[in-house]
């Protein structure tokens, strides 16, 4: 990929079900990709194990949406290998300003002790990666976003490339095709990420259990 890359074209590839990667933080150079087996999580049906459960039932974390973007990218990137690096750093930065990206974090007091991150378009997050400073700091992010992304209208959650960790929490993997034909669907639909609060972890372990 030439160094052109805007927001804009990045929204546009995104909708065609193409995003950009680095090799690595230190690499300026950025690649298209289109895996022709796509990772999905079902909206509001990730599964929870009865013993993440039982760790929500004993814990006092709390979520927002978009308090601090630049922290939980940061916190992504903060690994020895990572495909974000500075221009798409930046990018992701234009596209919060934007209004098309946007960021889970979850506290434990005053700490961000996990997160994610992600694009929306219509009725499609895409997912572009999470962390974690505590034990079950990504999964309870993931469990928050799975039930928000459900009240706030979206249909399609895509995670880019299938792995065992989303798998054992509901990932779905399906052809390119598929996916195409999700997406297109996803687009015509209308939601907001920021049209709902989260609940608390003791409200979010009632809907869990309701919905189980």
């Amino acid at each position: 990929m030439s160094g052109d890359l805007t927001a804009d074209r990045m929204l546009a590839a995104y909708a065609q079900g193409v995003f950009p990667m680095a090799q690595s933080a230190s690499a300026p150079q950025l690649y298209w990709f289109e895996p022709a087996l796509r990772g999905i999580l079902p909206v509001g049906g990730v599964h929870v194990s009865r013993s993440m459960q039982r760790f929500l039932r004993h814990c006092d974390w709390r979520a927002t949406i978009d308090r601090d973007f630049t922290g939980v990218v940061a916190g992504c990137a903060d690994r020895e290998e990572t495909w974000i690096n500075a221009p798409l750093f930046a990018l992701y930065q234009d596209l919060f300003h934007m209004g098309y990206a946007h960021s889970l974090e979850v506290y434990a007091g005053k700490e961000l002790i996990g997160g994610m991150f992600g694009l929306t378009l219509g009725g499609a997050f895409f997912a572009e990666s999470m962390f974690s400073r505590r034990s079950n700091a990504s999964k309870t992010a993931l469990i928050w976003m799975s039930s928000h992304l459900s009240r706030c209208g979206f249909t399609l959650w895509d995670t880019q490339y299938p792995n065992p960790h989303l798998t054992s929490m509901g990932g779905q993997t399906i052809p390119r095709l598929e996916y195409r034909r999700r997406l297109a669907a996803a687009l015509r639909m209308r939601a907001d990420i920021t049209s709902q609060d989260l609940p608390d972890v003791q409200a979010l372990l009632q809907e869990i259990t309701h919905t189980s």
